[in-house]
C-alpha cells in the first residue's frame, strides 16, 4: 500500500527524505522541531518541504502513533482581581514550560482543574499541575485521570507524585534569620498553611526562630493585597502594635500588611519589619522596597517540562527542589 500523500502536493514523507538525503524519521523530527535533530538539518528539511509544497500532516501522525503531542498545564489558582494570571506566578513558570515543550515538538494546553473533562485535556499525553491546592486536593483530582503527572509545589512524605518546587523550608528559615539579626521577636506569620508550600515556609520559619520570641499565625485564604491588609488591620484593632515583624507567604500579602501598618502610622521598618515571598518585580519598586524570598520560577518551569518529557518517554523521574534566596531591601 502506497504511503499517504499530503493534500497540497504529491510528495510523501519518503520522497522528502530521499530529496533531503536523510531518513524518514529524521524528516518527521525536523518538521516537528525535535531537539534530536540539528538546527542545520531542520532548516534544510523545512526549506525543501516548503519548496516542494509539502505540509506535515500532524493529525495523521498523532493518530498513527497514538499520541497527541500535547501537554495540559493545569493552573490550580483561581484568577481574581487582586491576583491575576498575569502575575509572575504562574506566568514565569508557564514561560519555562512552554519553551521546553514547544522545542521538543509538543503543544501546550493551558486550563484549570474545572475543565478536566474537556477534549483538549482528555486527549493530552500528560498533565503539569501548578499548585497542589488546599490539603493537596488538586493533586488527588488529577491523579484520577491516569495520565503522567508532574506538580509544582512541595514534596509530600510518602507520596509517589513527581514534584518540582522551591526549598520552602529554607525560605522560611532565611526570613527567621533576618528577623533575629534585626532583633525582632514578636512575629506574625501570614499565610494559609493548608497549602503544602506555605506550611513548609511556616515550619522552617518557626524552627529557625528556635523559641526566640513568639510567632502568631494568621491564615488568610487568599494570597492578595486585600487579604494582607485585612488581616493586619484586624490584628491591630485586637492587639494594638503588639508585634514587630511580619513574614508573609506572598509579596502581595506583605504589601497589604505594610499598607495596614501605614494607616495606623506604624512605620516600616522602624516599628515593624516585613518580609514577603516570591520576590515579584513589584517588590523592588514598592515603597519602601520589600525584602522578599526569591523563587526561581522560570527555572522551575523548565524543570517541570523536562521531567514531563522524561515521564512520557518511560524514563525514571524523581522529585527535585530548587534553591531560594532572601533579597534584603528596606523593609
Amino acid at each position: 500500500m502506497a504511503p499517504p500523500k499530503t493534500p497540497d502536493s504529491g510528495l510523501t514523507m519518503e520522497d522528502l527524505a530521499r530529496v533531503a538525503g536523510v531518513s524518514k524519521i529524521t524528516v518527521s523530527r525536523a518538521l516537528r522541531n525535535s531537539p534530536l535533530v540539528t538546527e542545520a538539518t531542520r532548516d534544510k528539511v523545512r526549506k525543501i518541504a516548503e519548496e516542494q509544497g509539502y505540509r506535515f500532516n500532524v493529525s495523521a501522525r498523532n493518530l498513527r502513533m497514538g499520541r497527541s503531542y500535547s501537554v495540559a498545564v493545569v493552573v490550580e489558582m483561581t484568577p481574581a482581581k487582586g491576583r491575576p494570571m498575569s502575575d509572575p506566578y504562574p506566568l514565569e513558570l508557564l514561560g519555562g514550560i512552554t519553551q521546553e515543550l514547544t522545542t521538543a515538538g509538543y503543544s501546550v494546553v493551558l486550563t484549570s482543574k474545572q475543565l478536566l473533562d474537556t477534549a483538549p485535556v482528555q486527549g493530552a499525553d500528560g498533565l503539569i499541575l501548578l499548585g497542589q491546592g488546599s490539603h493537596g486536593t488538586a493533586v488527588t483530582t488529577l491523579q484520577k485521570t491516569g495520565l503522567p503527572l508532574v506538580v509544582w509545589g512541595a514534596p509530600v512524605p510518602g507520596s509517589e507524585t513527581i514534584v518540582v518546587g522551591s526549598d520552602n523550608r529554607k525560605g522560611g528559615q532565611s526570613a527567621a534569620q533576618r528577623f533575629i539579626e534585626l532583633g525582632r521577636s514578636k512575629l506574625v506569620f501570614l499565610g494559609d498553611v493548608d497549602h503544602a508550600e506555605v506550611q513548609e515556609r511556616c515550619a522552617g520559619f518557626i524552627d529557625a526562630m528556635g523559641g526566640r520570641g513568639t510567632v502568631h499565625i494568621m491564615r488568610p485564604k487568599a494570597f492578595t493585597f486585600e487579604a494582607g491588609f485585612d488581616c493586619i488591620s484586624a490584628l491591630l484593632k485586637k492587639k494594638g502594635a503588639a508585634f514587630d515583624g511580619v513574614f508573609a507567604a506572598s509579596d502581595l500579602l506583605a504589601m497589604g500588611a505594610i499598607r495596614a501598618l501605614a494607616e495606623k502610622n506604624l512605620h516600616v521598618p522602624e516599628a515593624v519589619s516585613v518580609i514577603g515571598y516570591d520576590d515579584t518585580p513589584g517588590a523592588a519598586s514598592f515603597v519602601p522596597p520589600l525584602t522578599s524570598v526569591h523563587q526561581y520560577l522560570r527555572d522551575g518551569g523548565v524543570l517541570l517540562a523536562r521531567k514531563m518529557l522524561d515521564l512520557m518517554n518511560g524514563e525514571a523521574v524523581g522529585s527535585e527542589v530548587l534553591p531560594t534566596t532572601l533579597m534584603v531591601r528596606a523593609t
